[in-house]
């Protein structure tokens, strides 16, 4: 048997007809990550990375969307005796006393139903592993997935596998979106934006110096999703009184303003009816629409799953503030501060960062 250890990558439903794409996306974040790899192929439906260190490359690629889930596993021929055979191997090897065990096999079988396989293995894993006093779980009770994927000519026994992030690859919608982060709920807007597919052009918004640091680590959280070696970030501060529910409408306001100020044709608004009034929203996309732009709302579908997408970008630590945006109780739709942002506009700075683990130190330093 191949003993030999590769990353496999399950494209989701909504990437299986972007596959090459992905497969781009995949090699860039294994350089950009300083991954060395041998090959990144397509068989059937699946993406076989054969990589130099498969844990920390499997590490890189699930920072990129467009996966339902990553693993790393054994490559053997898809025969039936084989696969058996390996299953029960690896069961063994990852089993510890006592556990409950559930064998699935998915994918495509010649000759023998994947059902078959399951029932074979599960027998010959209690038969044989009988002093680890192992025994078979079900759906939904069970301590370890004992996971097989089968294509035409192949079959992959998973040692580890772990969930994707969903979404798309990017650069899927082929157009640049502006994108603007300026505090907790505007960074998952952007992370939305981008799993969505678009490639996106950052600006940061600030009100004070001492919001620059927490904006440096949530925007250092979201930069490796780009696939990008060097991204060019642009920071504009923007003098508004950071209390009072009235000032941070016209805060997000005079975000827009600006973002309004880009040739970019695709404006990414933080915005959901979930949180802002129907008449500040309908208001925004006028102003969209006022400049013959197309307005992006990457937050629109979007309930609780606000504060998974916030975890995953590393605000664990800030979902009370997140939380006290999404309290936001206001009809009120204030104007935007028209002398602030011109002000704002002379404050502009250009920093290109390279993506690496000294993404806060570099944006910090540049100021």
């Amino acid at each position: 048997m191949n003993e030999i250890s590769y990353v496999v990558v399950f494209p989701n439903i909504f990437s299986r007809n972007k596959i090459p794409l992905l497969i781009t996306n995949i090699k860039k974040i294994l350089k950009i990550k300083n991954q060395q790899f041998k090959s990144v192929k397509r068989d059937n439906d699946i993406i076989l990375v054969d990589a130099n260190d498969p844990v920390f490359a499997s590490s890189a690629i699930n920072l990129l969307f467009g996966i339902e889930k990553i693993a790393i596993a054994r490559k053997i021929k898809n025969d039936f005796q084989n696969i058996v055979s390996e299953i029960t191997s690896t069961g063994g090897n990852l089993l510890l006393k006592g556990e409950r065990f559930l064998v699935r096999v998915e994918g495509a079988s010649k000759g023998f139903l994947p059902k078959d396989v399951e029932i074979s293995a599960t027998s010959n894993i209690i038969e044989k592993k009988q002093n680890l006093g192992a025994h078979p779980g079900t759906d939904e009770n069970y301590d370890k997935l004992l996971y097989s994927y089968l294509t035409k000519n192949n079959a992959y026994v998973c040692i580890f596998s772990d969930k994707g992030n969903g979404g798309i690859p990017y650069e899927s919608q082929k157009q640049k979106t502006i994108c603007a982060i300026y505090d907790e709920l505007s960074a998952v807007s952007c992370f939305e934006t981008i799993k969505q597919g678009n490639d996106v052009k950052i600006i940061v918004c600030y009100r004070q110096k001492s919001d620059l640091m927490n904006l440096a680590k949530i925007t250092s959280q979201i930069l490796p999703r780009l696939a990008q070696d060097i991204v060019e970030l642009e920071f504009f501060e923007i003098k508004i009184r950071p209390t009072g529910m009235k000032n941070y409408l016209i805060y997000v306001n005079s975000v827009l303003e600006i973002m309004l100020q880009y040739s970019n044709n695709r404006v990414s608004m933080s915005l959901s009816s979930l949180i802002f009034s129907s008449d500040f929203i309908d208001n925004s996309l006028m102003r969209v629409f006022g400049k013959k732009k197309t307005p992006i709302m990457p937050l629109a579908g979007v309930d609780s799953n606000l504060f998974e997408d916030a975890k995953e970008i590393g605000l664990e630590r800030n979902l009370k503030k997140l939380e006290n945006i999404i309290s936001i109780n206001s009809n009120e739709v204030p104007i935007y501060a028209k002398k602030e942002v011109e002000n704002a506009l002379k404050t502009k700075k250009r920093i290109s960062v390279k993506v690496g683990p000294n993404n806060v130190h570099d944006i910090l330093d540049s100021f």
